[in-house]
């Protein structure tokens, strides 16, 4: 089904992160980073419309010398807060290779680095709070370490040596199913053909840590996902400059927008219904797309009574054809 999407130019507004506030207001960062550039660092905020157009309502600038806000990430250390106190629950996480993403299930931390998953047990209770007073020059106190329950290794006989995670996200309403984005590498040979990179969406059964379904869902290796609140679309987003829609039950294709942007998208955004799809990319562009709908979102009764009539006119136009 070929969804309907319009696309945005931002004029010197390089795209790299987005939220929405609810299904129409949107939340969009990006800039030319900390780098001299000339191009400054901001937050905007857009209203959507039905027909997908978009108007800026605000802006905020940053201040010089910030970097572009980007979207969750880290690079060898991770620290976790908890919330509403903000204090630290447990030592910073230091992990030998690069931090991608992050995810909480009710009792574990879940970090995807270059090529394992690090699972981590969250404590049952939040920690003391700290002294009070300003303590100048001291750190904050932090509990102890979080335990280490299991590392998750990109499954190699499946993806080849080299290949990597991206992104995790765990299933909204199934506490026992999470995806990731997984990039192969393969190896440069002088003899052989190289094999293009190719980008894969897997789902996990995060009990036992197996993986139930996998998918390749581009040539190119995959840069942004995410998973819709009802748990039944996944977005992503491509090296090949496209923008695609796949089942989270089933990881069938359901929809790509091919040639999304110039550059490769680096940021792909549901709104709260998931009736909306927004792509960013640095080629200062927003492309605003509407979710197909199914069976399932037409509603069982709506579903029921189209099937019905069309039952009824193909009833009626065999008995027309027989009478001729």
């Amino acid at each position: 089904m070929r969804p309907k999407h319009s696309q945005h130019s931002i004029p010197t507004f390089p795209v790299y992160s987005c939220a929405f506030l609810n299904d129409s207001t949107l939340v969009v960062g990006g800039g030319g980073g900390a780098a001299r550039s000339g191009i400054k660092n901001k937050l905007r905020l857009y209203e959507i419309s039905e027909d997908r157009s978009i108007q800026q309502q605000d802006e905020f600038e940053l201040e010089r010398g910030e970097d572009a806000p980007m979207s969750m990430a880290a690079h060898a250390e991770l620290v976790v807060l908890s919330y509403p106190s903000l204090n630290p629950v447990a030592e910073p996480i230091h992990t030998e290779k690069e931090i991608y993403d992050a995810a909480f299930s009710p009792d574990s931390l879940i970090i995807a680095t270059t090529h394992s998953l690090l699972v981590y047990s969250l404590p049952k209770s939040d920690p003391p709070p700290s002294s009070k007073g300003k303590q100048k020059g001291k750190s904050k106190s932090t509990g102890p370490a979080l335990p280490l329950l299991n590392t998750v290794n990109v499954p190699s006989d499946a993806f080849g040596e080299g290949s990597t995670f991206r992104q995790i996200k765990l299933h909204p309403l199934d506490e026992t199913v999470a995806y990731t984005v997984i990039n192969t590498n393969p190896p440069r040979s002088r003899q052989k053909k190289s094999v293009s990179r190719q980008g894969f969406i897997t789902k996990w059964n995060i009990k036992s840590w197996s993986v139930e379904k996998s998918r390749k869902v581009g040539d190119k290796g995959v840069t942004c996902l995410d998973l819709s609140a009802d748990g039944r679309y996944i977005g992503f987003g491509s090296s090949e400059l496209s923008v695609g829609l796949v089942d989270a039950v089933t990881l069938a294709p359901c929809a790509t927008i091919l040639k999304a942007h110039e550059f490769p998208p680096t940021v792909v955004k549901f709104n709260p219904s998931a009736t909306l799809l927004v792509s960013g990319s640095p080629d200062n562009t927003l492309r605003v797309i509407s979710v197909p709908l199914t069976a399932d979102s037409l509603g069982s009764g709506t579903f029921l009574l189209i099937l019905a009539l069309a039952i009824i006119i193909l009833a009626i136009l065999v008995q027309l054809y027989l009478r001729k």
